[in-house]
């Protein structure tokens, strides 16, 4: 029969390779509830959110919060400046994570942490999509491309000039092809939008 500090220490072991963890995480492993809450009094694990915990002191991330919103809302995708900072193409510094849903979902719930939600549909919710492990937690990110036309669509809401900036940073760094940005601009409709800047940059 498993002691009680084994069973502590595998919720440990647990948190450690989720990055996050949830407590019906561990009913999927068989571990009663309660040796989360003593592994939360002995200062093993924190608390982060309602319901979501991490071993104490180990996801440093400057990326943790993204991984915190995935964990609360799984269907929900990182965008616009929040997905530049992820992919180092803005100066911005994000306020916000900014996440991504379908029209018709709900909206999430999360606490600790400020959320913008932006509501996207059809072929502008699915395409695109990366996952990345973030302190052991799977982070859903728009790729470059896609983020890049995702801005220029909602220019009006974060700026024109971030917009432009993310465009000429992600041609300079060749982090995505011309081919990816026209393709994702016609799957956004801002093709015709982006297309003069692309042309100025790359005369």
């Amino acid at each position: 029969m498993a002691m009680p500090t084994d069973r502590v220490q595998r919720v440990v072991n647990l948190a450690r390779e989720k990055g996050l963890l949830r407590p019906r995480d561990l009913a999927v492993v068989g571990i009663p509830r309660q040796y989360l809450r003593m592994a939360h009094e002995r200062g093993l694990v924190e608390r982060v959110a309602r319901g979501l915990y991490r071993v104490a002191g180990e996801m440093t991330s400057d990326k943790a919060s993204l991984a915190e919103v995935c964990k609360r809302a799984p269907s929900g995708v990182i965008c616009l400046i929040s997905a530049l900072s992820f992919h180092e193409l803005t100066t911005q510094i994000p306020h916000f994570v900014y996440l991504a849903i379908g029209e018709k979902a709900h909206l999430p719930h999360i606490e600790h942490v400020n959320v913008e939600v932006f509501r996207f549909s059809g072929t502008a919710l699915t395409e695109g999509i990366e996952t990345h492990v973030v302190d052991g937690a799977e982070v859903r990110v728009y790729c470059v491309a896609k983020t890049v036309a995702d801005c220029f669509k909602y220019r009006n809401k974060i700026g024109l000039d971030v917009a432009i900036e993310a465009l000429r940073d992600c041609l300079r760094q060749r982090k995505a092809t011309v081919d990816d940005l026209v393709r994702y601009g016609r799957i956004c409709r801002v093709e015709r939008v982006m297309r003069p800047y692309m042309e100025a940059m790359l005369a």
